[in-house]
C-alpha cells in the first residue's frame, strides 16, 4: 500500500490563498485595534466595563466581524498549513526560525477548534425552531455564542497566520525542490561581473 503525499498547489493558487490570508492578517488587526480603543475607553483602571450590556454588545460585534473576515481563508486554511508543512520541511537548517514549528501547530489545533466548531453550530441550526432565522432574536443568539466560542481560535490565526507567509518567502529564497535554484548565466565577455538582480 502506498502512502499518498500531500502536494503543493500551483503556485497561481497558492498566491491567491497567500493574498486570503494577508486580507484577513490585516482586516483583524485593524478590528483587534478598535476593539482595544473601545476597550480602553469604556473600562476603569481595573479593566472592569462601565456599562456590561453595551460592552458584551461590543465584544459580539468584534467577535462577528472577525467570523465574517476569516470566512475569505476558511475554505484554503487546511490547504495554506499543509504547504507551509512541506515547506517547513524541506527548508535547511539555517533557514527555519525556531518559532515557525510552534506557530503551525498553534495555527492546526486553532483549524481544528474551528472545524469542531462550526459543526456545532450546524447541528445547533438544525435545532433551531423552524421560524428561527437571521434577524431573529433565537437566531441570533445562538449565532453570538458560536461567534464567541470562537474567537479565541480566530485571534490565534489573526497572531500567527504571519508565518505562513514568512515560511513561503524563505522558501522562495532558499535552494531547494520547492524553488528553482538560480540558472547559471555565462560570463560577460568582457570579464566584467555582471549587474546585481534587485
Amino acid at each position: 500500500m502506498s502512502l499518498s503525499v500531500p502536494s503543493l498547489p500551483s503556485p497561481s493558487a497558492h498566491a491567491e490563498l497567500l493574498e486570503q490570508l494577508g486580507r484577513y492578517l490585516h482586516e483583524s488587526e485593524k478590528i483587534l485595534s478598535d476593539w482595544d480603543t473601545y476597550s480602553d475607553q469604556h473600562t476603569d483602571a481595573d479593566g472592569w466595563p462601565y456599562g456590561d450590556e453595551t460592552y458584551g454588545r461590543r465584544a459580539a460585534h468584534r467577535d462577528a466581524d472577525t467570523a465574517k473576515a476569516f470566512e475569505c481563508v476558511r475554505e484554503g486554511a487546511h490547504q495554506l498549513l499543509a504547504t507551509a508543512e512541506i515547506q517547513l520541511n524541506a527548508l535547511p537548517a539555517g533557514a527555519v526560525q525556531a518559532r515557525w514549528a510552534w506557530q503551525l501547530g498553534a495555527l492546526r489545533n486553532a483549524l481544528d477548534r474551528l472545524d469542531a466548531l462550526h459543526d456545532e453550530w450546524l447541528q445547533t441550526r438544525e435545532h433551531l425552531p423552524a421560524d428561527a432565522g437571521p434577524g431573529t432574536e433565537v437566531f441570533d443568539d445562538a449565532l453570538a455564542v458560536h461567534h464567541a466560542e470562537a474567537w479565541s481560535a480566530l485571534d490565534d490565526w489573526a497572531t500567527h497566520g504571519h508565518a505562513i507567509r514568512d515560511i513561503h518567502t524563505a522558501a522562495r529564497h532558499a535552494p531547494s525542490a520547492l524553488a528553482p535554484a538560480p540558472t547559471a548565466t555565462a560570463a560577460p565577455l568582457t570579464g566584467r561581473p555582471s549587474p546585481a538582480r534587485r
